[in-house]
């Protein structure tokens, strides 16, 4: 009997398993067992084969495969390789000794080439935690893996000769680097290419000033769209630690071009209104992550927020309180992260230009109340920034001064975003209401200014904590301490109109 140590992939995590092989007195036949998928089942014909073309005996006696822990659905063909040096070392081809320490992953060729896998990465760092020290894997997603860090020793191979000569000290095989990181090539667009909309630039900063989902209302053609897509440019780089978690996420959805490709700037998504609520959150079998885990430590675009199927519309209220998706399949959980920034975009009725003030509306009351009403209050209720972004006559586009760069407005971000870890360690979307209790130090002018508009608009108790949040990004911006009354209603302004339009 033999134990070799594999992984699979569940979700976007990492999952380290035990292979164990017998080899019994029995008639020849190869029984898995451990719930596989039919993937995992299939490799006893793949193991077979790739054995015998390396010029390997395989047993002629009952081989029986146990993949624990046994509760847990195993899926893809990533076991493979460690099921394949289990049958070896069952049949005493290699020595146990030199399996010590070491995983395998990877999918066999009949031939005995070593196919690349998805999640590489995310495996990788699983046994890493594990104690593993050495992983031999494909060589195809072997930088990837390698992005795990240096206390594990990554061993590429192009197939199963190669292990066996590894393991056998014959051909050691040497262990791979991750790719330094390269400088963006793709610059985001400029915050100074928006000529005007003073108001829409202001509320963007502050959004990226305090991680804040906002929704821009206004006609067609008014720059909801364009404003939202240069939020990236504005926002902090991405962190070592933040790197890793996105590029995980992306290696184990498949969408990275090629082997050691890291996710170097923040995400950015930008579905689809077709869109369904499975593409949005994630699904599938196995589970795969959806554009909100794609979107994960970056920002996720939904223009023309009215045109989304309701049912993917309500889907995110969760989402953006719990900051992760929780997928319950029968006998399954699977989570998958879901931390980002969302930024809706959405006209005021179905023609684009309910009170716009050169274009008249065609639209009907009972056309713009249906188009109102597909927004509900409890999604309304979760967005901190509502900004009018009205239409521009071409005078006044045409006499409108270019303004600050982005790289100007993202100091600011991080020098406030920086203030935000050091007080509360996240920023101040993120933090508990307790946490937001202890920093919040309203002024008496500020607190009686939110009082009132509490009062007046009927705000509900989630809308006024929102309106604190975006209250104190204001004062970081500005460097204040105290929460003025300035700070407040500047906050106010932007969450005035809860309603479309």
């Amino acid at each position: 009997m033999s134990r070799v140590t594999g992984a699979a992939l569940i979700g976007v995590e990492g999952c380290v398993i035990e292979v164990e092989v017998r080899v019994s007195a029995q008639l020849p036949r190869v029984d898995i067992v451990g719930l596989p998928a039919l993937s995992v089942r299939e490799s006893g014909a793949r193991v077979r084969a790739a054995i015998g073309s390396v010029g390997e005996r395989f047993p002629q006696n009952r081989v029986t495969v146990n993949l624990a822990p046994a509760a847990l659905r195993k899926n893809g063909a990533g076991l493979d390789l460690p099921i394949a040096i289990g049958v070896l070392l069952s049949s005493a081809a290699i020595e146990h000794a030199s399996v010590q320490g070491t995983a395998f992953l990877g999918e066999l060729a009949l031939d005995g080439r070593i196919r690349p896998v998805a999640g590489a990465l995310a495996m990788a760092l699983a046994l890493k935690e594990h104690g593993i020290k050495k992983l031999i894997l494909p060589s195809g997603c072997a930088h990837s893996a390698a992005l795990a860090g240096e206390e594990l020793e990554v061993l590429p191979a192009e197939d199963l000769t190669q292990v066996l000569g590894h393991l056998r000290d014959i051909h050691p095989i040497p262990p791979t680097q991750a790719n330094p990181i390269p400088e963006s090539e793709t610059p985001s667009p400029c915050l100074s290419e928006v000529r005007g909309q003073e108001f829409g630039k202001r509320a963007l900063e502050i959004a990226a000033g305090g991680g804040h989902a906002a929704l821009f209302l206004g006609p067609p053609g008014s720059g909801k769209t364009m404003l939202a897509r240069r939020l990236p440019g504005i926002l902090p780089p991405l962190e070592s630690h933040e790197r890793v978690e996105v590029t995980q996420i992306h290696c184990a959805a498949g969408v990275l071009a090629e082997d050691g490709q890291s996710v170097n700037d923040r995400p950015f998504r930008a579905p689809h209104h077709t869109s369904s609520a499975a593409g949005m959150l994630g699904g599938g079998q196995p589970p795969s992550p959806g554009e909100v885990s794609l979107a994960h430590g970056g920002v996720l675009l939904l223009d023309e927020l009215p045109e989304f199927d309701r049912r993917t519309r309500e889907s995110l209220r969760q989402v953006l309180e719990d900051h992760r998706v929780t997928l319950a399949r029968a006998g399954l959980i699977c989570q998958f992260p879901a931390d980002f920034m969302l930024i809706c975009t959405a006209n005021p009725c179905p023609c684009g230009f309910y009170g716009c003030s050169h274009r008249d509306c065609r639209c009907d009351d009972g056309a713009i109340e249906r188009y109102r009403r597909r927004l509900s209050g409890p999604l309304l209720d979760r967005i901190d920034l509502h900004v009018q972004v009205p239409a521009q006559r071409w005078s006044e586009w045409a006499s409108a001064r270019t303004g600050e760069k982005s790289e100007a407005v993202q100091q600011r971000v991080i020098q406030a975003r920086r203030l935000q870890l050091e007080r509360s360690g996240a920023s101040n979307a993120r933090i508990l209401d307790t946490t937001l209790d202890q920093i919040l130090d309203l002024s008496p002018e500020a607190e009686s200014l939110l009082s009132q508009a509490v009062d007046r608009w009927g705000l509900s108790a989630r809308a006024t904590r929102r309106i604190q949040r975006v209250a104190r990004t204001i004062a970081d911006l500005a460097g204040e301490t105290v929460i003025g009354p300035a700070d407040m209603g500047e906050a106010l302004a932007y969450r005035h109109d809860t309603q479309v339009p």
